[in-house]
């Protein structure tokens, strides 16, 4: 009987907005609706025990993603653009409710079959002139591409629109089109968010 293919999966999504944030992009009442879906996304492409996920862990997507590959038994590579410290400082921490994001940040990067890796460390300094989560994302995909027994799969959880700066998810998944990979598009203008009574 033929063993069943290994799948890869690669993650990028919005980070958790910022206090702050003008325009709502994702809430943190969209949490419970992402986290579900991206589980359900995983388990409709067969994720199961042994298969490779990778991401950054940055408050929000990446970190849901995280949580939900460690109940499916998947083998995490988390890297990251910079070193751990400056990355929660960069993309954890300034989330909303950012302390309580850290800490899940450290729950996700020292769980079972986690590996983590930082950039600066693996590839040296980011040239002048290069943005790091750009660089981070060509990195990620690189270190994604399966080998002849795996199958990539590419989730984002994204809003559709272009990029607000370099390096976020609309780059992502622009670079995974030009490579012809497919795209398992969340797409955070349909989850369902809880409305307030105001009665």
């Amino acid at each position: 009987m033929t063993e069943p293919v290994s799948h890869v999966f690669l993650f990028s999504g919005h980070m958790m907005d910022r206090p702050d944030r003008p325009e709502p992009r994702f809430p943190p009442a969209m949490e419970a609706a992402a986290a579900a879906a991206i589980d359900a996304a995983l388990a409709h492409h067969g994720a199961r025990p042994g298969d490779r996920a990778l991401s950054q862990a940055a408050a929000g997507g990446d970190i849901l993603f995280l949580e939900a590959c460690r109940k499916h038994g998947l083998r995490c590579e988390v890297l990251l653009p910079f070193d751990r410290y400056t990355f929660l400082d960069r993309s954890v921490r300034p989330s909303a409710d950012g302390e309580r994001w850290v800490e899940r940040f450290h729950r996700v990067i020292d769980g079972p079959d986690t590996t983590l890796e930082e950039m600066p460390v693996v590839l040296g300094r980011t040239p002048v002139g290069t943005d790091p989560y750009e660089r981070c994302n060509l990195w990620l995909l690189d270190r994604a591409m399966p080998g002849p027994d795996e199958r990539l799969c590419f989730i984002c959880l994204w809003n559709g629109d272009g990029p607000e700066g370099p390096g976020g998810t609309a780059h992502m998944v622009t670079v995974v089109r030009e490579r012809n990979g497919a795209v398992e598009h969340i797409d955070t203008r349909k989850l369902n968010v809880p409305q307030r009574d105001h009665r």
